[in-house]
């Protein structure tokens, strides 16, 4: 397992993030204890080292259960948990990305997770009734406290994002470092504008569902795919042409290679960007060691375009229409300036 830095910070953070949403048995379909144990040291024995996981998950469960397997290592992890999503659906404060809730929220998460700091603590989904000075200068009150090192934001729009770490650096208060976004073959929408404003800001991408529920893993379109008694979380006979049509070219491109599927998606969001971190879900330690065989495959161009061409992705407006009419707006000569490189 390689190590990348985490935004524009110091901080050293593994290529493939461990996702624990799945631990825990309180919606009936979650990990038991004992087999959470199995998937956590099988990540840490490959060097993994952010384990990711938020205030809601599994009721509480999750952030319990990983604050129960960390005792005794808490350091060598770098501790990554959410807050917005309700803690009690009769209470209106019980959600949001305001002061209170963000306070109450992240006291809940310490306590579950018996540590007295989160690594990195992350804004879970843009709330649209808090203003984000609000939300940015009470992360920053929490840094200063100690409680939080770094801070982060996922599903939020890029001009929000953008507008919040602007804000930051001119008043002083501490930026997000990294983005969390769903990301995958079969969902390539933060292509169009938060993927290039993230490598612009020098910002960490966390990919959330980067195998679109095991559509990509073969799950669902290759036999055998879904074990007996194994929870699936999708209807196969739903799928339609298009994920049909990427998961065959994925299990071609890894057939060819001599990996699994989920390698080669996983490989593929990583290539894509250096600045994407795919978060690894899995219910059996055995899953999550083929999954973590990502780690260190990189794809070439021929077949990252045999990859993407079943997608049917566009860029759109305006990113296609700048790109085709760049010949007439900065004529001929402007065609031989070597573009600017993007940072990461």
């Amino acid at each position: 397992m390689r190590y990348r830095l985490l935004g524009r910070t110091g901080l050293r953070v593994s290529e493939l993030f461990l996702g624990a949403m799945t631990f825990g048995e309180g919606d009936g379909v979650g990990v038991p204890r004992k087999e959470c144990a199995r998937i956590l040291d099988t990540y840490a024995e490959a060097g993994g080292n952010v384990v990711d996981t938020a205030v809601n998950y599994g009721d509480g469960q999750s952030e319990t259960i990983v604050g129960e397997l960390l005792k005794g290592r808490r350091d060598r992890f770098v501790l990554s948990t959410k807050y917005t999503c309700t803690r009690d659906g009769e209470d209106p404060n019980a959600a949001g990305n305001h002061r209170k809730n963000l306070t109450q929220s992240l006291e809940t998460s310490l306590r579950r997770l018996g540590t007295d700091y989160i690594d990195l603590y992350w804004v879970h989904i843009w709330d649209p009734n808090t203003p984000v000075e609000e939300t940015m200068r009470a992360l920053d009150d929490a840094v200063r406290s100690g409680k939080v090192l770094y801070i982060g934001v996922s599903d939020a729009p890029a001009w929000l994002v953008s507008r919040a770490n602007t804000l930051a650096e001119l008043r002083g208060w501490t930026e997000f470092a990294g983005l969390q976004v769903p990301y995958s073959l079969l969902n390539r929408d933060v292509e169009r504008e938060l993927l290039p404003m993230a490598e612009a800001l020098g910002l960490s991408v966390a990919a959330w569902s980067p195998l679109q529920g095991g559509i990509l893993s073969g799950k669902y379109t290759r036999p055998g795919g879904v074990g007996e008694g194994e929870p699936a979380r999708l209807d196969a006979g739903a799928l339609g042409e298009r994920e049909h049509a990427v998961a065959r070219a994925v299990g071609s491109v890894a057939d060819e290679l001599g990996v699994s599927p989920a390698q080669v998606a996983l490989a593929w969001t990583m290539t894509r960007s250096s600045a994407v971190h795919p978060i690894v879900g899995a219910r059996r330690a055995e899953q999550l060691a083929d999954n973590l065989g990502a780690a260190g495959l990189t794809l070439p161009a021929e077949l990252m375009t045999r990859l993407e061409e079943p997608t049917g992705f566009r860029l759109g407006f305006p990113a296609e229409f700048i790109d085709g009419t760049s010949k007439w707006v900065y004529g001929a000569a402007g065609q031989r300036v070597v573009p600017r490189r993007r940072p990461h």
